[in-house]
């Protein structure tokens, strides 16, 4: 165990903001306009790595319904202080036009798996908040400003807040400690105090291929702050064959040991041999590097500073998680923890586990193009091989009324390998998809009468081929390998944060309700 191997949180989880609590060691990171809101993923080694719970599972604490694609909760801060976690997150509202509706709240919770308490509303003047407990008692909040106005940099500098917990809310003069560096669009602020200096870690150049982390530091907590002259402290800018892209967007944590170890978003293009190029079809995910500070007090990756694949671990007991099974049965009346939903709480109105003993029912809603109320549950895709098999029983009176297996990015890009009825053929089988909005048919209907049929389909680096069984043993192939490098950042015109997802879901847009029956659910990465 004398090596870590990145990333560590594969798949869609951005945003990493890290903590320690003694021996355990928790990630934050952004879920966009999934549901239940922020992953939490616990560690003691800082090599095995578990999703452990969701802190946002109630519309009290945040409502996106109506969110378009890649808004929601932005790049969670998660802290600890007076014997209690601090979690401040952004619901966005808005973010592609000159405009953003960036609304900042804090949850704080006594035990990281909760209860949360209700949301105490910050402020919107920008996203990526942050909150740092300072040494003397006092806590300050630090987000980036947002400025709309034509002409000027709309990512106009790091603003300072103290935050008071008697009064709940923020207090004093508002400053703007930090205009950023010549790498510009300067976000995701994150304060630490080491050695007596406040430092400043930024990330800056957007979250793409030109991502990157900077830092800097003060002797007053509100500046001047000092740039680091070797900026930045860690990228992939500069060197297009490393595995690990885009790396930016970090924080950092101490472990028991007096060792340094920083965190970052990174993405993976798919390899060089395959097209099309420079996709990251598993989405932005988690990395970890190892760094020291140097005798003139800035901080330094071990070996420099670019994403590294495999680093030294810390040497801490190896404490290994009991693997999560690949099917679900559906035997439990809670959800396993992987699965989300999209912008609002599964609920007994639509999904439960009751109704039928060993099945997961869903009752028909709205289309996958909606922003407001899908029958869809899902969970990340996290290996360039998967195969995604489902079980369904479904029984559709007319064409509005349709269930399956899709592979789904958002509600403008997804292929969905469905059950529904039409005047002609009847019950059938056949595979719809969006890209970018644009409404496509990619296979024959093929009729069927059983009551039964086995829906899977396998990804490979980015080529899906869907297939289906009425036995549970002879599989045949329907449709043409599509290519699902379309499920990713760099394709999708509307959202551009978030990452794949295979998911089962049910519709009916007549209004009616109609119920879809699942059996199992089965994830395998091969």
């Amino acid at each position: 165990m004398d090596k870590i191997h990145n990333p560590i949180l594969p798949g869609f989880n951005p945003d990493p903001s890290i903590l320690r609590v003694g021996d355990d060691y928790y990630i934050a990171t952004s879920t966009f306009e999934w549901f239940p809101a922020v992953q939490i993923h616990h560690s003691r080694d800082l090599v095995n790595w578990r999703l452990l719970t969701h802190p946002i599972t109630r519309v009290s604490q945040l409502d996106m319904t109506g969110n378009l694609p890649s808004c929601g909760i932005w790049a969670p801060c998660l802290s600890f202080c007076d014997d209690f976690f601090y979690l401040i997150y952004t619901n966005t509202r808005v973010y592609n036009s000159n405009f953003k509706d960036c609304h900042n709240y804090l949850v704080t919770a006594k035990d990281i798996m909760g209860p949360w308490s209700e949301p105490i509303y910050l402020n919107s003047s920008g996203f990526d908040p942050s909150l740092f407990h300072d040494d003397d008692g006092r806590k300050w909040f630090v987000n980036m400003q947002w400025d709309h106005r034509k002409g000027h940099n709309p990512f106009s500098g790091i603003l300072l807040q103290e935050y008071d917990p008697k009064l709940q809310k923020l207090t004093g003069p508002v400053k703007n400690i930090f205009k950023g560096t010549n790498f510009k669009l300067t976000e995701g602020p994150h304060l630490y105090k080491v050695n007596g200096w406040y430092y400043l870690l930024t990330a800056e150049g957007g979250t793409e291929y030109d991502h990157l982390v900077t830092i800097a530091r003060a002797k007053n907590i509100d500046g001047p702050y000092e740039v680091d002259p070797t900026n930045p402290i860690l990228t992939s800018r500069f060197n297009p064959q490393l595995p690990l892209q885009r790396a930016g967007h970090a924080s950092i944590v101490q472990t028991q040991n007096d060792q340094w170890y920083m965190v970052h978003l990174c993405g993976r293009p798919l390899p060089a041999n395959t097209e099309p190029k420079r996709r990251c079809v598993l989405g932005r995910e988690t990395a970890i590097q190892k760094c020291f500070w140097t005798d003139d007090g800035w901080l330094r990756i071990q070996g420099g500073n670019t994403p590294k694949v495999d680093i030294d671990a810390p040497g801490l007991p190896e404490h290994k998680f009991k693997p999560q099974p690949s099917r679900d049965d559906f035997d439990s009346e809670t959800l396993c923890v992987h699965y989300a939903t999209l912008r609002l709480p599964a609920d007994e109105s639509w999904l439960t586990l009751k109704e039928r003993k060993g099945f997961l029912r869903l009752k028909g809603r709205e289309s996958l193009a909606s922003n407001h109320y899908q029958s869809l549950l899902g969970r990340r895709l996290q290996s360039f091989k998967c195969q995604v098999t489902t079980c369904l029983e479904f029984e559709p009176k007319h064409f509005q009324q349709m269930a399956g297996l899709t592979f789904f990015y958002d509600s403008q890009n997804y292929f969905y390998l469905r059950v529904s009825r039409d005047e002609t053929l009847g019950k059938h089988l056949g595979i719809i998809a969006a890209d970018n909005n644009k409404y496509d048919e990619l296979s024959e209907e093929i009729a069927f009468d059983s009551k039964r049929i086995i829906l899977r389909g396998d990804f490979d680096y980015g080529k899906l081929q869907f297939s289906y069984s009425l036995d549970d043993r002879n599989f045949e192939e329907i449709g043409p390998v599509l290519d699902a490098t379309r499920l990713s950042d760099e394709y999708c015109k509307q959202g551009c944060f978030t990452g794949a997802f295979a998911a089962i879901c049910c519709q009916d847009i007549s209004g009616t309700k109609l119920n879809a029956d699942f059996d199992y659910f089965e994830y395998k990465e091969l």
